[in-house]
């Protein structure tokens, strides 16, 4: 098979002003045909043409095989030309069934050629092949190719802008879903990027910068940084643009700050906003266009969303620190009460984290159980100060009383709607409770426990070992993990405690992060 490409052109770093554009690639076209000279005749006819500033890349068949894995290779073809009768009577129409049948590809724009009509009647090959125009070849004028080939491309484009916006719809629905969890911001800008990219046609190359922490000294910006970005900018993220873009755009990024205006200039478009909580915002296109007014209305508008759904995050991430602090008061408060420190939840939290993390656990339960494992020991509220502070061993009636605030810890949490509430309530019922069933409140065993209450469970275990209490020393570590080792299928999950042994070096530097000043 070969492959012959008419014309490319190469992207240049820096080009005049006014021409800041990024040269894309050519639209792929497959000319299947078992004669040479109508290769040489259609190459020729349209060797000076383009499409919406793109050149044509020609790709030659000459048998229904070599057809079908260049549409493979190549699945982001617009163009198809097919001949009829190749190595067999009705290969053309074999290779048109597999594309739409087999491969799946309903993009790909096919026009049928023939010389010989009678072998194929247009009207039966139209109503049972999914083909897109059926041409003698003896019709095809240069004039006449050149309209074809502009029809089908235009066709062509709409119908991926189409899916693109399909697709990118889907993402903003998706993660509109959960915009106010941890990660989904992200994906949330990400996705409308793309999805104003499809709706303009443009090459997803696109970017959003956040200034809202920018220092500014001696009317110098220190830091611009990209928080959102697609295309070549992918890589970008999270980088300051200084470090990563070319002078040119950097300058206009300074512009729109500093007059705090949208503008949009051939090959580029930088809009400026803000939110109603102060933030400012840069969003930048690049790309070989040319912005309509219908264009640019549709980035006002995009803006104007954008700018809401930052306030509301905003808004959501107050309520959540508020949530997350109420929380840790609420640990450290009973940490404080048993004469323990603070960091003791703080490693509780950071370990049972690193365990939900290495276990495999989705990363929204890991955040979860990262923010409630400090209320593992809120039922100690309950448990009077002399049994809760005995510096000595608890006799029989003193141990059945500090049992209940596994109990009283889930009874006061179970009510509340909140999820870290809720998981709170879980934690504090089941952290206490053995692999082997042979644990409190409940005596349940193995999967029947929580796995916030098992990971919980070994977090709590090995932090109260290692560290000192009102009523025993730390104790060595090649001695809590002899113990782990012993409690392995007995008191804990195996699978956790090969995790901490197996990434001990991991978890003494938690230890060692949050450790109790003297």
């Amino acid at each position: 098979m070969n492959k012959m490409v008419f014309a490319k052109s190469n992207a240049k770093k820096e080009e005049p002003e006014d021409e800041m554009v990024i040269k894309k690639a050519p639209w792929k076209i497959i000319i299947s045909d078992d004669e040479a000279q109508i290769h040489e005749i259609t190459k020729l006819a349209l060797s000076h043409f383009s499409f919406a500033d793109r050149k044509l890349e020609f790709i030659s068949t000459y048998t229904g095989l070599d057809t079908i894995q260049a549409i493979t290779d190549n699945p982001d073809t617009a163009i198809l030309l097919q001949d009829v009768v190749m190595e067999s009577d009705d290969a053309g129409l074999e290779v048109v069934k597999y594309i739409r049948k087999e491969l799946k590809n309903k993009f790909v724009r096919i026009i049928l050629r023939t010389g010989q009509p009678g072998q194929a009647p247009e009207r039966s090959v139209i109503v049972n092949y999914d083909i897109n125009d059926y041409k003698e070849k003896t019709e095809l004028t240069s004039q006449k190719l050149f309209t074809l080939m502009y029809s089908s491309l235009r066709s062509y484009r709409d119908i991926r802008a189409l899916e693109r916006n399909k697709v990118g719809l889907y993402k903003i629905i998706d993660s509109t879903a959960d915009i106010f969890s941890r990660q989904s911001v992200d994906k949330f800008f990400s996705a409308t990027l793309e999805q104003l990219s499809s709706l303009l046609y443009r090459e997803k190359d696109a970017f959003m910068c956040d200034i809202s922490k920018m220092v500014v000294k001696k009317q110098s910006t220190d830091k611009i940084e990209i928080i959102s970005a697609i295309g070549e900018y992918a890589n970008f993220v999270g980088q300051d643009v200084h470090k990563v873009l070319d002078t040119k755009t950097i300058d206009l990024l300074k512009e729109s700050l500093a007059t705090k205006k949208t503008f949009y200039k051939p090959g580029c478009c930088i809009a400026y906003f803000t939110t109603h909580s102060g933030d400012e915002r840069l969003l930048c296109f690049k790309g070989s266009f040319r912005l309509s007014e219908m264009d640019q209305s549709l980035i006002d508008l995009y803006i104007k969303q954008i700018s809401i759904s930052f306030d509301n995050l905003t808004l959501y991430q107050k309520v959540e620190q508020s949530q997350q602090e109420i929380v840790n008061l609420l640990g450290t408060s009973i940490e404080t009460r048993s004469k323990e420190t603070g960091n003791h939840i703080k490693r509780v939290a950071e370990i049972s984290a690193l365990l939900a993390t290495q276990y495999g656990l989705p990363e929204n339960e890991i955040e979860i159980l990262k923010l409630a494992s400090p209320l593992h020991d809120i039922g100690k509220i309950a448990i009077p100060d002399t049994i809760l502070n005995k510096p000595g061993k608890l006799d029989k009636l003193e141990w059945q009383t500090m049992m209940t605030h596994a109990q009283v810890g889930h009874d006061m949490l179970m009510e509340s709607e909140g999820e870290i509430l809720q998981a709170g309530a879980v934690i504090s019922h089941e952290h206490h409770e053995k692999w082997n069933g042979k644990g409190y409140p409940r005596a349940i065993k193995e999967k029947e426990i929580h796995i916030f209450g098992r990971i919980t469970a070994v977090a709590d275990v090995f932090d109260a070992l290692a560290s000192e209490r009102c009523y025993k020393k730390a104790w060595p570590m090649d001695k809590v993990i002899e113990l782990f080792k012993e409690q392995r299928g007995l008191h804990f999950e195996p699978r956790l405690v090969d995790l901490l042994l197996d990434n001990l070096p991991e978890y003494l530097a938690i230890l060692e992060r949050y450790k109790d000043l003297s």
